[in-house]
Protein backbone atom coordinates (compact mmCIF):
# COMPACT_ATOMS: atom_id res chain seq x y z
CA UNK A 1 0.00 0.00 0.00
CA UNK A 2 1.35 3.63 -0.80
CA UNK A 3 2.55 5.26 1.90
CA UNK A 4 1.02 8.94 1.07
CA UNK A 5 -2.42 9.30 2.48
CA UNK A 6 -5.04 11.97 4.42
CA UNK A 7 -6.15 13.23 0.78
CA UNK A 8 -9.56 14.54 0.88
CA UNK A 9 -11.46 11.56 0.12
CA UNK A 10 -14.25 9.93 2.26
CA UNK A 11 -15.57 7.17 0.83
CA UNK A 12 -14.32 4.30 -0.75
CA UNK A 13 -16.53 1.70 -2.97
CA UNK A 14 -16.17 -2.05 -3.42
CA UNK A 15 -18.87 -4.61 -4.84
CA UNK A 16 -19.57 -8.09 -3.84
CA UNK A 17 -20.21 -9.83 -7.42
CA UNK A 18 -21.88 -13.61 -6.64
CA UNK A 19 -20.79 -16.51 -8.47
CA UNK A 20 -22.69 -19.60 -8.35
CA UNK A 21 -20.63 -23.18 -8.10
CA UNK A 22 -24.00 -25.59 -8.65
CA UNK A 23 -27.78 -25.24 -10.29
CA UNK A 24 -28.59 -21.02 -10.13
CA UNK A 25 -32.21 -22.54 -9.81
CA UNK A 26 -31.39 -24.56 -6.77
CA UNK A 27 -33.03 -22.45 -3.93
CA UNK A 28 -31.51 -23.91 -0.95
CA UNK A 29 -27.98 -24.28 -2.11
CA UNK A 30 -25.01 -22.44 -0.88
CA UNK A 31 -23.43 -20.66 -3.32
CA UNK A 32 -20.11 -18.58 -3.00
CA UNK A 33 -19.59 -14.92 -2.50
CA UNK A 34 -16.46 -13.23 -4.08
CA UNK A 35 -15.87 -9.68 -3.95
CA UNK A 36 -14.56 -7.25 -6.54
CA UNK A 37 -13.88 -3.59 -6.18
CA UNK A 38 -14.10 -0.86 -8.59
CA UNK A 39 -13.44 2.08 -6.80
CA UNK A 40 -13.12 6.08 -7.96
CA UNK A 41 -12.01 9.55 -7.36
CA UNK A 42 -14.23 9.37 -4.13
CA UNK A 43 -11.86 6.89 -2.32
CA UNK A 44 -9.30 6.01 -0.29
CA UNK A 45 -5.86 3.80 1.07
CA UNK A 46 -4.02 4.77 -1.88
CA UNK A 47 -3.09 8.00 -3.41
CA UNK A 48 -2.17 8.56 -6.95
CA UNK A 49 -0.03 11.36 -8.33
CA UNK A 50 -3.72 12.90 -9.73
CA UNK A 51 -5.36 12.79 -6.17
CA UNK A 52 -6.87 9.54 -6.94
CA UNK A 53 -6.97 6.60 -4.37
CA UNK A 54 -7.27 2.76 -4.80
CA UNK A 55 -6.74 -0.20 -2.93
CA UNK A 56 -3.92 -2.09 -3.88
CA UNK A 57 -2.37 -5.35 -4.43
CA UNK A 58 -2.23 -6.96 -0.56
CA UNK A 59 -4.59 -4.53 0.85
CA UNK A 60 -6.69 -6.73 3.19
CA UNK A 61 -10.54 -6.37 4.85
CA UNK A 62 -13.09 -8.26 6.71
CA UNK A 63 -16.69 -8.78 6.08
CA UNK A 64 -19.26 -9.98 7.90
CA UNK A 65 -22.58 -11.11 6.31
CA UNK A 66 -25.60 -12.66 8.26
CA UNK A 67 -29.85 -12.63 7.66
CA UNK A 68 -32.57 -12.15 9.72
CA UNK A 69 -32.80 -8.49 11.49
CA UNK A 70 -30.96 -5.70 9.69
CA UNK A 71 -30.56 -4.17 12.79
CA UNK A 72 -29.95 -6.33 15.22
CA UNK A 73 -25.92 -7.38 15.59
CA UNK A 74 -25.75 -10.87 15.60
CA UNK A 75 -23.62 -13.18 17.57
CA UNK A 76 -21.11 -15.01 16.01
CA UNK A 77 -22.87 -17.99 15.93
CA UNK A 78 -25.78 -16.73 13.86
CA UNK A 79 -23.30 -15.03 11.29
CA UNK A 80 -23.46 -16.31 7.71
CA UNK A 81 -19.45 -14.87 7.01
CA UNK A 82 -17.66 -14.19 10.30
CA UNK A 83 -14.56 -12.00 9.32
CA UNK A 84 -13.95 -13.48 6.51
CA UNK A 85 -10.24 -11.67 5.42
CA UNK A 86 -10.77 -10.70 1.39
CA UNK A 87 -7.10 -10.25 0.51
CA UNK A 88 -6.80 -7.92 -2.99
CA UNK A 89 -4.70 -10.13 -5.39
CA UNK A 90 -4.11 -8.79 -8.96
CA UNK A 91 -6.80 -6.97 -8.70
CA UNK A 92 -9.67 -9.88 -7.69
CA UNK A 93 -10.34 -9.73 -4.22
CA UNK A 94 -9.71 -13.53 -2.46
CA UNK A 95 -12.07 -14.67 0.91
CA UNK A 96 -10.31 -16.70 3.82
CA UNK A 97 -12.04 -18.49 4.37
CA UNK A 98 -14.68 -18.61 1.21
CA UNK A 99 -17.96 -17.06 1.77
CA UNK A 100 -20.94 -18.56 0.82
CA UNK A 101 -24.31 -17.22 1.02
CA UNK A 102 -26.83 -18.92 3.33
CA UNK A 103 -29.27 -19.94 0.79
CA UNK A 104 -30.63 -18.12 -2.46
CA UNK A 105 -33.40 -16.64 -1.20
CA UNK A 106 -33.07 -15.05 2.28
CA UNK A 107 -31.87 -11.40 2.25
CA UNK A 108 -28.61 -10.65 3.79
CA UNK A 109 -27.03 -8.11 5.21
CA UNK A 110 -22.88 -7.00 5.21
CA UNK A 111 -20.70 -4.92 7.18
CA UNK A 112 -17.06 -4.13 5.58
CA UNK A 113 -13.98 -3.19 7.85
CA UNK A 114 -10.66 -1.48 6.43
CA UNK A 115 -8.32 -2.79 7.97
CA UNK A 116 -9.39 -6.55 8.92
CA UNK A 117 -9.45 -7.47 12.14
CA UNK A 118 -6.24 -9.86 13.26
CA UNK A 119 -8.94 -11.91 15.93
CA UNK A 120 -12.46 -12.75 16.14
CA UNK A 121 -14.80 -9.82 16.74
CA UNK A 122 -17.29 -11.43 19.83
CA UNK A 123 -19.83 -8.37 19.66
CA UNK A 124 -20.20 -6.30 16.16
CA UNK A 125 -21.82 -3.16 18.40
CA UNK A 126 -18.32 -3.11 20.79
CA UNK A 127 -15.24 -3.76 17.98
CA UNK A 128 -12.21 -2.69 19.98
CA UNK A 129 -9.87 0.25 18.55
CA UNK A 130 -6.12 0.97 19.51
CA UNK A 131 -4.51 3.78 17.55
CA UNK A 132 -1.36 3.05 16.82
CA UNK A 133 0.42 6.76 15.72
CA UNK A 134 3.42 5.07 13.88
CA UNK A 135 0.97 3.22 11.35
CA UNK A 136 -1.38 5.67 10.12
CA UNK A 137 -2.43 3.25 7.65
CA UNK A 138 -4.26 0.81 9.90
CA UNK A 139 -4.95 3.79 11.97
CA UNK A 140 -7.29 4.94 9.72
CA UNK A 141 -10.32 2.75 9.97
CA UNK A 142 -13.06 2.67 7.66
CA UNK A 143 -16.76 0.66 7.65
CA UNK A 144 -19.19 -0.35 5.52
CA UNK A 145 -22.72 -0.92 5.89
CA UNK A 146 -24.91 -2.68 3.71
CA UNK A 147 -28.27 -2.39 5.84
CA UNK A 148 -31.03 -2.59 2.96
CA UNK A 149 -30.08 -6.35 1.92
CA UNK A 150 -29.04 -8.27 -0.84
CA UNK A 151 -30.27 -11.88 -2.11
CA UNK A 152 -28.25 -14.11 -3.99
CA UNK A 153 -29.74 -13.56 -7.12
CA UNK A 154 -29.03 -9.73 -6.85
CA UNK A 155 -25.70 -8.57 -7.16
CA UNK A 156 -23.25 -6.45 -6.93
CA UNK A 157 -23.55 -5.88 -3.98
CA UNK A 158 -22.37 -2.45 -2.38
CA UNK A 159 -20.06 -1.51 0.30
CA UNK A 160 -19.50 2.00 0.73
CA UNK A 161 -16.66 2.66 2.96
CA UNK A 162 -16.78 5.78 5.57
CA UNK A 163 -13.97 7.31 7.90
CA UNK A 164 -14.99 6.46 11.34
CA UNK A 165 -11.96 7.84 13.04
CA UNK A 166 -10.98 11.58 13.17
CA UNK A 167 -7.76 13.37 11.52
CA UNK A 168 -5.73 16.28 13.56
CA UNK A 169 -3.71 18.39 11.33
CA UNK A 170 -1.91 21.18 13.26
CA UNK A 171 0.34 24.04 11.25
CA UNK A 172 2.80 26.32 12.13
CA UNK A 173 4.01 29.30 11.58
CA UNK A 174 7.10 31.50 13.50
CA UNK A 175 7.15 35.29 14.96
CA UNK A 176 10.03 36.80 13.81
CA UNK A 177 12.24 36.30 16.94
CA UNK A 178 12.91 32.59 16.00
CA UNK A 179 14.49 34.35 13.09
CA UNK A 180 13.05 31.44 10.85
CA UNK A 181 15.36 29.13 12.20
CA UNK A 182 12.54 27.17 14.88
CA UNK A 183 13.42 23.69 15.31
CA UNK A 184 10.11 21.53 16.14
CA UNK A 185 11.12 17.97 18.07
CA UNK A 186 7.52 17.62 18.61
CA UNK A 187 4.07 18.32 18.38
CA UNK A 188 1.95 16.70 21.17
CA UNK A 189 -2.30 16.62 21.56
CA UNK A 190 -2.31 16.23 25.17
CA UNK A 191 -5.76 14.93 27.08
CA UNK A 192 -6.57 12.51 24.46
CA UNK A 193 -7.97 9.31 24.61
CA UNK A 194 -6.33 6.63 22.21
CA UNK A 195 -8.68 3.87 22.71
CA UNK A 196 -12.41 3.20 21.74
CA UNK A 197 -15.31 0.82 21.03
CA UNK A 198 -16.46 1.17 17.77
CA UNK A 199 -20.10 0.29 16.89
CA UNK A 200 -19.90 -1.12 13.10
CA UNK A 201 -23.48 -1.34 12.72
CA UNK A 202 -23.98 2.35 13.47
CA UNK A 203 -20.83 3.35 12.76
CA UNK A 204 -20.73 5.73 16.16
CA UNK A 205 -17.64 5.67 18.08
CA UNK A 206 -17.55 5.46 21.92
CA UNK A 207 -13.64 6.81 23.16
CA UNK A 208 -12.35 5.76 26.20
CA UNK A 209 -11.95 7.33 29.22
CA UNK A 210 -8.28 6.87 29.90
CA UNK A 211 -6.46 9.92 28.13
CA UNK A 212 -2.97 10.54 27.36
CA UNK A 213 -0.33 12.33 25.07
CA UNK A 214 -0.38 11.50 21.26
CA UNK A 215 2.25 12.61 18.96
CA UNK A 216 1.55 13.58 15.69
CA UNK A 217 3.39 12.41 12.83
CA UNK A 218 5.68 15.15 10.70
CA UNK A 219 4.04 16.12 6.98
CA UNK A 220 6.54 18.71 6.58
CA UNK A 221 9.30 19.18 8.55
CA UNK A 222 9.12 22.18 11.14
CA UNK A 223 5.43 23.21 9.48
CA UNK A 224 2.73 20.71 9.42
CA UNK A 225 1.81 17.78 11.74
CA UNK A 226 -1.07 14.94 11.54
CA UNK A 227 -2.28 12.22 13.02
CA UNK A 228 -5.43 9.97 12.69
CA UNK A 229 -7.10 10.21 16.21
CA UNK A 230 -9.84 8.73 18.04
CA UNK A 231 -13.46 11.09 17.46
CA UNK A 232 -13.89 12.72 21.25
CA UNK A 233 -15.38 15.52 23.01
CA UNK A 234 -13.09 17.86 25.73
CA UNK A 235 -9.86 17.73 23.59
CA UNK A 236 -8.27 21.54 24.00
CA UNK A 237 -4.48 21.44 24.36
CA UNK A 238 -2.10 20.87 22.02
CA UNK A 239 2.32 20.83 22.89
CA UNK A 240 4.87 22.33 20.32
CA UNK A 241 8.78 21.09 21.25
CA UNK A 242 10.97 23.73 20.02
CA UNK A 243 14.89 23.76 20.48
CA UNK A 244 13.97 21.81 24.25
CA UNK A 245 11.14 24.17 25.67
CA UNK A 246 7.70 23.39 24.85
CA UNK A 247 5.04 25.45 24.20
CA UNK A 248 1.43 24.73 24.76
CA UNK A 249 -1.59 26.30 23.30
CA UNK A 250 -5.18 25.59 25.40
CA UNK A 251 -8.01 26.48 23.35
CA UNK A 252 -10.54 28.14 25.53
CA UNK A 253 -13.12 25.41 24.23
CA UNK A 254 -13.01 21.85 23.08
CA UNK A 255 -11.37 21.53 20.02
CA UNK A 256 -13.63 19.31 18.10
CA UNK A 257 -12.57 16.15 16.89
CA UNK A 258 -15.63 14.20 14.47
CA UNK A 259 -15.73 11.04 12.66
CA UNK A 260 -15.28 11.06 9.38
CA UNK A 261 -13.57 14.79 9.78
CA UNK A 262 -10.43 16.46 9.75
CA UNK A 263 -9.85 19.29 12.05
CA UNK A 264 -7.05 21.30 11.09
CA UNK A 265 -5.40 24.15 13.63
CA UNK A 266 -3.15 26.52 12.29
CA UNK A 267 -0.83 28.27 15.39
CA UNK A 268 1.21 31.17 15.12
CA UNK A 269 4.41 30.23 17.61
CA UNK A 270 6.19 33.22 19.20
CA UNK A 271 8.97 33.13 22.21
CA UNK A 272 6.60 34.17 24.51
CA UNK A 273 2.95 33.38 23.25
CA UNK A 274 1.09 31.17 20.62
CA UNK A 275 -1.89 32.60 18.78
CA UNK A 276 -4.51 30.71 17.14
CA UNK A 277 -5.20 31.50 13.40
CA UNK A 278 -7.60 29.72 12.86
CA UNK A 279 -9.68 26.30 13.34
CA UNK A 280 -11.05 24.46 10.20
CA UNK A 281 -13.11 21.21 10.72
CA UNK A 282 -13.12 19.58 7.71
CA UNK A 283 -15.24 16.52 6.33
CA UNK A 284 -11.96 15.53 4.92
CA UNK A 285 -12.87 18.93 2.72
CA UNK A 286 -13.70 22.03 3.11
CA UNK A 287 -15.33 23.18 6.70
CA UNK A 288 -15.96 26.08 8.73
CA UNK A 289 -13.61 28.44 10.26
CA UNK A 290 -13.21 29.35 14.31
CA UNK A 291 -10.73 32.34 14.94
CA UNK A 292 -9.47 32.92 18.71
CA UNK A 293 -5.87 33.28 20.57
CA UNK A 294 -4.24 32.24 23.52
CA UNK A 295 -1.05 32.74 25.25
CA UNK A 296 1.90 30.53 25.99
Amino acid sequence: MKKTVFLTAMVATAFITLASCDNDNDSTAAKYITVSTSIGDMTRVATNDDGSQSFENGDQISVFAWTGNATVAPAAAERVVDNAINTLDNKVWKATPQMLWKDMTSTHYFIGVYPKFDAAVADLTKAAYALDPANQEKADMLVAVNSKGMKASENPVLLSFDHVMAQLTVNLSFRTQFGGAAKVTAVNAVGMADKATVNLLTKAVTADATQTTVSLGVTETNKSYRSIVVPQTGFKQIDIVIDGKTFTYTHANEISLASGKQTVVNLIVGRDEITLGSVNINPWGTGETLNGDALD
